[in-house]
């Protein structure tokens, strides 16, 4: 992922959406940011962010470990911490982290989970 902040051009990366309107730099105070999705997308797809739940209380939380070094490590322990503040969590993890998940992994986490964590080690 990809981003650009206050004061960048207006020409979008490779692949990229622009962020900001035309005229340069953002207003300031304000930030603009273009996230750019790594899958290789011949045409980008706007999505929607969904807005974080105030509590994690009474839902499931998905920890998908993409199989990059440690990340288990740091799913570990982010476990621990989340299962001592009575958070159900539901382990999941990519047979590699060279492609996407495989589509059932997708759809059981879709069909299984309120929240979903992701880790990105090295």
């Amino acid at each position: 992922m990809t981003e650009r902040s206050e004061g960048m051009p207006d020409e979008p990366a490779p692949g990229g959406r622009t962020a900001m309107a035309s005229g340069g730099a953002a207003p300031r105070g304000s930030m603009t940011r273009t996230l750019l999705d790594p899958t290789s997308e011949r045409t980008p797809s706007n999505r929607e962010r969904l807005e974080r739940p105030e509590t994690l209380a009474g839902l499931r939380v998905g920890l998908l470990d993409i199989s990059k070094a440690r990340g288990n490590v740091f799913l570990d322990r982010l476990e621990q911490l989340l299962t001592a503040r009575d958070v159900t969590v539901s382990r999941f993890s990519k047979p590699t982290f060279t492609k996407p998940a495989p589509i059932d992994l997708r759809h059981e986490i879709s069909t299984t989970c309120d929240v979903v964590i992701e880790a990105l080690a090295d």
